[in-house]
């Protein structure tokens, strides 16, 4: 039970009864709180905080405040609930009316998780908390085990992704009211589901957005973001405003029982400061860590520039957070599947080696030249651990850059994008997938983002400016194909069809079946460095050996190109164990996925045929007629890896 206040400011129920009112607001003599029928002076306490509790308020009132006596009024900048959306009032809300289900629930750990991200505006054709809910069993029985949110913080307008939040506090009305969100991951954690949530701390929307009224210290012009003013995490008066963020990493965790937080472009939150320990990052993660008390939580992050500090422990210099979005894996995927490699994906060359390079050492780019931009890119992070590259072929950003808003199934051959399938599902780092991916879902999805008309039009011209740097998209005929960010249908095509799980159950087979090996099979479940390993047959067909501490290593075998006869075979990581040979459990191209049937593949007098556009998973069993049982040693000896 509650005793004292929770957090730095905002609306929050008293012990004793009533409400107490708490805003920073530097530089201002005089602010009221303004209810239906009465106004209330908060007082001073200094450092720019004001604060008053009113008795016999109750949840459901509704408030603004009112500064220096200006006509104005503003909602809450911690603000819980926006029931209007951003330019109404504020609502106070009881967090603890709600009863939890959860309460023998550890949160997740990293290691063994399947990310599922997830629009819930277009993840069901109602749009909504209850909706999505009724959705979860679904998921939990093919195999997710997170759930990753794009961001409901609430923003204007009656649809978007989400990135232009601007009451970070209060969970966009557009989905249903705080209590449908706690329900809805009350239901996920009683299936086993974790639940992240996608985070916006580099800038905050344009439209609805009252914070530089109450002070314009919580932005700054010392650092440029692509998207709109930077937030103020190292200058003036930034101590308040960097409890005002944290406070909020930790208010999702406490309040609505979330296991963790996806912290989206890392590289736009600036904190100069010398001390990686004191980093905003850093902060957020404590704040996350103590808020769950004795549950674990899992904080991922994008960063483009791909600097594995973020990741590395506190004691090693680091942020301390757990995972990072590896876009070079999905690069790579891209040009393996479509062929092309423009814009930013010219680095790329989506050859075996690449495949293999990043499976084992996550990042492609760990301070090599990178033409595209005319700079080094990243930093070294071999050491890193598997599991700490989340690794997609789809996500909102990459599927909605397309410029038609097509899904990775829709730009490639089917044999192709099923063997991609298995590689992405059977690869050790964390798989993510895209609503919808796990049963090849045919919505597109687009940007999209209600604005009033004057910054819609600036939107979409933006939007359109900035797909030009794919030649193929900047051909001005393509511009009558690309969708209007702002209209409703935009939105609506958006929406998943989800009968299409038994009309594309092929595909949805697939993915359920490599989740289960994933799960069950005690070799492709460990996520540990140094226990896979490759070797390339040409530029588009590789093999991955997974090793297993008793010998019983499992075969990857994925062939993009066309139909590859590999005789003699002069490879050992081909070799199976000891007195054993070779079994496929599983092909890509097993009519039940929809593929073409699959051959035999090893034979003694013709070596490996590998059919082209085809994945193939192979088990060692004990070879006929050898009375043996098989070799439980590690092929090559030590730990049990062989390193060119």
């Amino acid at each position: 039970m509650h005793d004292k206040r929770r957090y730095p400011a905002g609306a929050e129920i008293a012990p004793a009864g009533g409400v107490h009112f708490r805003v920073w607001t530097p530089g201002r003599q005089k602010v009221e709180v303004v209810l239906e029928s009465s106004a209330h002076e908060l007082q001073p306490e200094g450092n720019g905080y004001f604060s008053i509790t009113i008795p016999d308020l109750k949840a459901g009132t509704r408030y603004r405040f009112r500064l220096d006596g200006d006509a104005a009024l503003y909602p809450d900048p911690v603000s819980r609930f926006q029931p209007e959306g951003p330019h109404g009032p504020s609502q106070i809300v009881d967090p603890w009316s709600y009863r939890w289900s959860d309460q023998g629930w550890k949160g997740i750990a990293l290691p063994g998780q399947v990310l599922y991200e997830m629009h819930i505006g277009t993840f069901t054709k109602e749009g909504t908390w209850a909706a999505a809910e009724r959705e979860l069993s679904e998921l939990a029985t093919a195999g997710i085990t997170c759930l990753e949110l794009m961001p409901v913080a609430e923003f204007p307008g009656r649809f978007g992704w989400g990135y232009d939040g601007v009451n970070l506090y209060a969970p966009t009305h557009l989905y249903g009211e705080p209590d449908d969100f706690r329900r809805f991951v009350d239901r996920a954690h009683q299936l086993g589901l974790g639940v992240i949530l996608d985070v916006v701390y580099n800038h905050l929307g344009p439209d609805g957005n009252y914070l530089r009224a109450f002070s314009p210290a919580y932005f700054t012009d010392k650092y440029k973001t692509e998207w709109g003013e930077a937030i103020n995490f190292d200058g003036p008066d930034s101590g308040p405003v960097r409890d005002f963020v944290a406070a909020n990493a930790a208010y999702w965790i406490d309040e609505f029982h979330l296991d963790g937080l996806r912290i989206d472009a890392t590289q736009n939150i600036y904190d100069d400061t010398s001390d990686p320990s004191k980093h905003i990052l850093a902060e957020i993660g404590r704040r996350v860590r103590s808020a769950a008390k004795d549950r674990s939580t899992i904080i991922t992050n994008e960063n483009e520039p791909q600097h594995p500090r973020i990741v590395r422990s506190l004691e090693e210099g680091g942020y301390g957070l757990d995972a990072l979005w590896n876009d070079d894996f999905h690069h790579s995927a891209m040009v393996a599947l479509t062929g092309r490699s423009e814009a930013y994906y010219s680095d790329y060359r989506g050859t075996a080696q690449e495949f293999v390079s990043a499976i084992k050492y996550g990042y492609l780019y760990q301070g090599q030249w990178y033409s595209w931009q005319g700079k080094r890119r990243g930093q070294p992070g071999i050491d890193l651990s598997p599991e700490k590259f989340v690794t997609f072929i789809q996500n909102h950003d990459q599927v909605a850059n397309s410029g038609r808003g097509l899904r990775a199934h829709q730009l490639t051959s089917p044999g192709r994008y099923r063997a991609m399938t298995a590689l992405l599902l059977l690869a050790p780092g964390t798989p993510l997938l895209f609503q919808g991916q796990e049963f090849a879902a045919s919505a597109p999805f687009y940007y999209f983002a209600d604005h009033q008309p004057d910054l819609a039009k600036l939107v979409q011209a933006g939007r359109a400016e900035f797909l030009t740097q794919f030649p193929s998209l900047a051909d001005p005929r393509m511009g009558s194909v690309f969708a209007p960010p702002h209209d409703a249908a935009t939105f609506e095509r958006c929406k998943l069809d989800l009968s299409e799980r038994e009309r594309h159950a092929a595909a949805y087979q697939l993915v359920k079946d490599l989740l289960k090996l994933r799960r069950e099979d005690a070799v492709f479940r460990v996520q540990r460095p140094w226990e896979v390993d490759g070797a390339v047959f040409n530029d588009h067909a590789f093999v991955l050996r997974y090793f297993a501490d008793d010998g019983m290593d499992r075969l990857l075998v994925v062939n993009f190109g066309r139909d590859l006869h590999v005789n003699p075979c002069p490879e050992p990581l081909l070799a199976p164990p000891e007195d054993s040979r070779w079994r496929l459990i599983l092909s890509t191209e097993a009519p039940q996925y929809g593929g073409s049937g699959t051959g035999p593949i090893e034979t003694d007098e013709e070596g490996w045929q590998i059919s082209g556009e085809s994945a193939f998973v192979f088990i060692p069993e004990v070879a006929e007629g050898t009375a043996t049982t098989l070799h439980h040693g590690r092929l090559g000896g030590g730990k049990g890896r062989i390193v060119y």
